[in-house]
């Protein structure tokens, strides 16, 4: 099967994102959507955010670190667990996350690295 690592889609009237079947197997954990570090989204499989984003989120030992808190803030706020539908691998994208990514109808999605990042077209 190709290696993908990029596409790029239209959402449906419904905000549907059709994950493609040859990368579909990365999220049978799950999906986790969040905001990036910039006016785009990063999109994980549950796995990956729940073994290293996790543990990055986490690994200050001051309760008082506040680059720590920042990246907290960043990252949750607005985060959203959700599960691919089994038929057509569709996920669902919350308006407020479409509305921060200023992603309208079209997304592009780029690997990078464990997760992908979801934006609008150049």
């Amino acid at each position: 099967m190709a290696h993908v690592d990029y596409f790029e889609r239209k959402l449906d009237d419904k905000r549907r994102l059709t994950i493609p079947v040859e990368v579909r197997a990365e999220f049978a954990s799950g999906v986790v959507l969040t905001r990036g570090f910039g006016r785009y989204l990063h999109l994980y499989p549950k796995s990956v955010w729940e073994g290293d984003v996790e543990a990055a989120l986490n690994a200050s030992t001051s309760i008082l670190d506040e680059k720590t808190a920042d990246v907290n803030v960043q990252f949750r706020r607005g985060k959203t667990e959700a599960e691919l539908d089994q038929k057509q691998g569709r996920l669902t994208i919350e308006q407020h996350l479409l509305d921060y990514a200023g992603i309208d109808k079209v997304i592009v999605a780029v690997r990078a690295g464990k997760y992908w990042r979801l934006m609008v077209p150049d």
